[in-house]
Formats: C-alpha cells, sequence, structure tokens
C-alpha cells in the first residue's frame, strides 16, 4: 500500500516510522514530514492547511491510505473533502471534529447527554464574563471555545490570575478567534490521565490508558504546554475504573454523537480528571495524542495498519495489542517554550542516545540547516524508552536525555512521578 501521512511533528514521526515496519506498505509519503522521517518517509512539501492541494497529490500519487496527524486539518474539514474525491483517510468529519474545534459545542454535547464533566458556563461578551468570574471567584479553569494548539486552557487558583487569562483571551485576543468565545468551568480536583480509542461510528478499540504532563516545569508548575512527557500503561488506574471510564465516556460519547447523525470514525483521545466523585471529562480531542503515540507507538506490536483501519471496519484483536512492559516519553524543548524561544540551534547527540536499548528519538520541531540538524519549534525531540518496569523505562528515558544537546535544553525531571511516588 502507499500511505500518505499529514503532519510534521514527533507524533507523526513516531506513526511514520511504525508504518515503516509494516508488511502491507510499499511506500510512505508524508506532507510536511520532517527531518528525522527521511529514512521511512518522502517529504512533500505542502502545508497541513493546503486541503486541496494534499487531496490533489493524494490523487496523482495513487495513495491507498492517508493519516492525519494534527487537529487543525481535521477540524478544517479535510476528511470530508478526500471522502468527496473518492479517497480513503483516516480521521472524523468536520463534524465530528467538532468535538475538538470547538469547547462550547462539547460541553453541550456532554451535559445532554448525561456524560460526566465540569459544570461550565460560555460566555462570548467579554464584560458578562467577567462579571460571572466576580461573582464565581476561583479556583476555576478558562477555556478558549477554539483550537489553540493545546494551551489555550488556563488553570486560575485565584482570581487575579483568572480576570487576566480572560482578559488576554477575550480582549488581548493571544489565541486570535480561537478566544471569541470562553468556557469557564469549575476547577476540578484528581489525577488527570488520557484515554485513547480508535473509533468506527459506536465501535471502539481501547488503547492503554495514558497520563500527560502539560506544565512546562516540574511539579506540575509553569504554563500549559502541548505536552512534556507521557508514559502508558497506568498502574495506579485498575480495570474496573478503565472499563467504567471506556463504557461512560467514550462509549456514551460516540452514541451522543450517533444521535446527533455523526458517526465518529479514526481517533477519540480523552483527557479526564479522575475526582473522587468518580472520573469526569475534562476534554475530547479528535487524533492521537503528543506525546502519548510516541509511548503507544514502541510498546505496540500489532501491524499498525491492521490497528487504523479499524476505523474501516476492521477487526483487531485487543488482548493482542501491546507487548509487555512500560513505554515514557520526554519532550526536550527549547528555552522560553511554550513562550517566545530561539531556532535555529545545532542538535547533537541523538545517535548516541538512540545507541541504548530500547531508545528511540522522534523529531518534534527540526530542521536541516547547512547540512547540520538544528531547532526548528518549542519542542524540539521526542525520547521515548522501554522496559519491563517503569522504572527502568523512566531511567532509560534520562539517561537518553543527557547524551542530546542544544543550547538552552530543557525538560521535565520528574515524569511518571504519580505511578512512580504515588504524590
Amino acid at each position: 500500500m502507499r500511505i500518505f501521512v499529514i503532519g510534521s511533528g514527533a507524533r507523526e514521526h513516531a506513526l511514520v516510522w511504525k508504518l515503516a515496519q509494516s508488511t502491507r506498505v510499499d511506500k510512505i509519503y508524508a506532507a510536511p514530514g520532517n527531518p528525522g522521517m527521511q529514512p521511512y518517509a518522502e517529504r512533500v512539501h505542502i502545508g497541513v492547511s493546503q486541503l486541496h492541494e494534499l487531496a490533489t497529490f493524494a490523487e496523482q500519487n495513487a495513495i491507498d491510505y492517508t493519516i492525519v496527524g494534527p487537529e487543525v486539518p481535521l477540524i478544517e474539514g479535510i476528511v470530508n473533502l478526500f471522502r468527496q474525491r473518492g479517497l480513503k483517510i483516516f480521521g472524523p468529519t468536520k463534524a465530528g471534529a467538532e468535538l475538538e474545534g470547538s469547547k462550547a459545542f462539547t460541553k453541550e454535547l456532554l451535559t445532554s447527554a448525561g456524560i460526566p464533566t465540569a459544570q461550565h458556563r460560555t460566555f462570548s461578551d467579554y464584560n458578562l464574563a467577567l462579571q460571572y468570574l466576580q461573582r464565581h471567584g476561583a479556583p476555576v479553569v478558562i477555556k478558549a471555545d477554539g483550537n489553540a494548539s493545546g494551551k489555550g486552557a488556563i488553570v486560575a487558583h485565584d482570581e487575579a490570575t483568572a480576570q487576566e487569562a480572560l482578559k488576554q483571551m477575550m480582549v488581548d485576543r493571544i489565541f486570535g478567534a480561537a478566544g471569541d468565545v470562553v468556557v469557564i468551568e469549575e476547577y476540578l480536583a484528581g489525577d488527570e490521565i488520557g484515554a485513547t480509542a480508535i473509533c468506527n461510528g459506536t465501535n471502539f478499540l481501547p488503547f492503554y490508558l495514558s497520563q500527560d504532563h502539560k506544565r512546562a516545569l516540574d511539579n506540575d508548575k509553569g504554563l500549559n504546554t502541548g505536552g512534556m512527557g507521557a508514559y502508558t500503561p497506568l498502574s495506579f488506574v485498575d480495570a474496573a475504573q478503565t472499563d467504567r471510564i471506556y463504557k461512560e465516556i467514550v462509549e456514551a460519547t460516540l452514541y451522543a454523537l450517533k444521535e446527533r447523525n455523526i458517526d465518529f470514525t479514526g481517533v477519540l483521545y480523552t483527557n479526564i480528571m479522575l475526582t473522587k466523585d468518580g472520573p469526569r471529562v475534562i476534554e475530547h480531542n479528535t487524533r492521537f495524542g503528543d506525546p502519548e503515540t510516541q509511548a503507544f507507538m514502541v510498546l505496540l506490536q500489532q501491524d499498525i495498519l491492521d490497528v487504523l483501519e479499524f476505523a474501516e471496519g476492521g477487526t483487531v484483536d485487543p488482548s493482542t495489542l501491546w507487548r509487555p512492559g512500560y513505554a515514557v516519553s520526554l519532550s526536550l524543548t527549547a528555552n522560553g517554550y511554550p513562550g517566545a524561544y530561539r531556532s535555529g540551534l545545532p542538535i547533537s547527540g541523538i545517535e548516541e542516545a538512540e545507541e541504548l536499548e530500547n531508545v528511540y528519538v522522534f523529531h518534534a520541531g527540526t530542521a536541516i540547516k547547512d547540512d547540520q540538524l538544528v531547532t526548528a519549534g518549542g519542542r524540539v525531540l521526542s525520547v521515548v524508552a522501554s522496559g519491563p518496569t517503569l522504572e527502568e523505562a523512566v531511567q532509560r528515558v534520562y539517561e537518553a536525555a543527557e547524551k542530546i544537546h542544544f543550547e538552552g535544553m530543557c525538560y521535565r525531571r520528574d515524569i511518571a512521578h504519580r505511578a512512580l511516588t504515588g504524590k
């Protein structure tokens, strides 16, 4: 088969790497791809939002299956366009991607279907939102309604922080049109985890649960990022609670969509808070998580193409998905991320890191300049390690990170702390 992967980050690099191992895959293209993909895929210089150009490329190059990594083209309707042109593509339609594209839409769907989530109010008027905030007080979570690349949610533990977040979104418009509408949510306390499933209508293939680390600094301090690291599986969530999550949240969401005549296909990746009153939805995403995908791909033992084709009506035995053990991913970031940062800085040590047993390095934001690999993004590399125990996987990922160098390189040093220490 001829495969077309859309995206340029570490998530897409991990998917390309795994697809290259499939005996069913003859050729892989990636648009726009990144330097790390070059051993496995031919890069195509088309942006992820150039939907018609991407579809035309798929037609002209006899692509059998297109896999969309990032959320933006899904929200913009790439699946609808490809299917209108008779092209096979993995992902939800524009209507399904609204789960990620609009926090307000998702909140309304969850509430009407009785799916557990935080109490909330939605505002399009800044003054009304401010008045509500002054009455409600803190702690609260302020969310930009639209897509803000994983950075549009501010946890405010005091009213001053909440008011500043509201001003930044609705007045200063730091997220552009994504902040024209905001959702103000009840603050939920507990452990945040992720549930990932490949979906075909109301049928779904559950993945391991995972835990991401969104904050930039250790001990969950600092600003929200696109993700500083993740690990899977989760030893502190038992089978009964896992079943409850997939039945009361994932399955219930798919049926709620079905009632609105939306047959959801592709990935449903849900952020969930484990509260004292049970699991609660924080948000739904309609694509693979990053950095969760990197950890999943390292543990996945089935042919990735078979797994993805579950969304087309294929069958997969969930009990044979994974090889034994744990996987940990760690994001190496530019100094200053998720704020302003420098690019174009030389990178070294990747080859030395990958010489370690069960260690893999996926490119997130890199480029080639004068035959030298350099930084080209906030999240630069995703280092992944697996091991028979979580402790061993964590030890390996940090040993590998120490072999990689670029000026100002930052990373969290407490990935998987919840599972390792119980805190």
